[in-house]
């Protein structure tokens, strides 16, 4: 029982670092290695969802500390205010359809920035 606990620990570990990983990639302009990590984490955190929802709540709020910005104007928070839930699924979708699009033709700062974009909507 404690090795699970452990191990989960470990992985949650590994996703944070690759998360923070991708953000300071993404900062200094390296959006395909930003991607890679941030594939990699979505994909360890993909095998826990079916487990448990507890990864996917973390996940979304570490996500969300790491994208608080001090911006003084942040629309896609003025707009997930007033959407509802379906609505914010469908755009999540989107985005992540689009950043994957992205991916495959080799433009890796439009499928950051779709991916980022989708982060938001958490």
């Amino acid at each position: 029982m404690n090795n699970k606990l452990k191990e989960r620990e470990d992985d949650w570990n590994h996703i944070k670092k690759l998360l923070d990983s991708g953000e300071l990639k993404y900062k200094c302009g390296n959006y395909k290695g930003s991607l890679d990590d941030k594939r990699k984490a979505i994909k360890i955190l993909e095998e826990y969802s079916s487990i448990n929802n507890h990864f996917t709540t973390k996940y979304k709020s570490y996500v969300k500390k790491l994208m608080d910005k001090n911006t003084k104007y942040d629309l896609i928070n003025d707009y997930k205010l007033k959407i509802d839930h379906l609505k914010k699924v469908e755009i999540i979708s989107s985005l992540l359809k689009r950043s994957n699009d992205k991916y495959k033709e080799g433009d890796y700062k439009a499928a950051a920035r779709a991916l980022r974009r989708s982060e938001k909507y958490f």
